[in-house]
């Protein structure tokens, strides 16, 4: 089984959450700058299994796409045509952000590291992650994708 890998994409920067090895827990793992997320990728999954990958989709209040999508759109594509051997997914991923500075003040973390926008994205990610394992676990499904 591998690791689902969730993805908070962003125009200059990009966090990223990754799952345990039995896709129980997700933890955040890094921000690192968008133009180098294609060889980031390469590199990571060369050393692990990634058998999901999760993109946030921003969607507005009203349940409408939001600006973004015209990026998110063509790195889905180019996602599952580089790796047609991983599931590409997208989740809402609303609130994340908000989830995200929130879960950072409760945990005690200074003012100065919650206005880090690297631990916002890949916390989102981290949250984003945990959601989408949520859903699976509410919905019946069996980790690995079974039905």
């Amino acid at each position: 089984m591998g690791r689902i890998l969730a993805i908070d994409y962003g125009c200059k920067r990009t966090g990223l959450a990754v799952t345990d090895a039995l896709q129980m827990i997700a933890g955040p793992l890094e921000t690192i700058p968008t133009e180098q997320f294609p060889q980031w990728l390469k590199q990571y999954t060369a050393r692990e299994a990634v058998e999901r990958i999760i993109v946030g989709e921003p969607v507005r209040l009203n349940g409408k796409s939001s600006p973004m999508m015209k990026y998110i759109t063509p790195f889905v594509q180019r996602l599952r045509k580089e790796y047609p051997h991983i599931e590409v997914l997208t989740a809402d991923e609303r609130f994340t952000s908000k989830m995200a500075v929130q879960a950072m003040l409760e945990g005690g973390m200074k003012k100065k590291d919650r206005r880090k926008k690297d631990n916002i994205d890949k916390l989102s990610a981290a949250i984003l992650l945990q959601g989408y394992l949520e859903s699976l676990k509410n919905a019946g499904i069996a980790k690995g994708g079974q039905r």
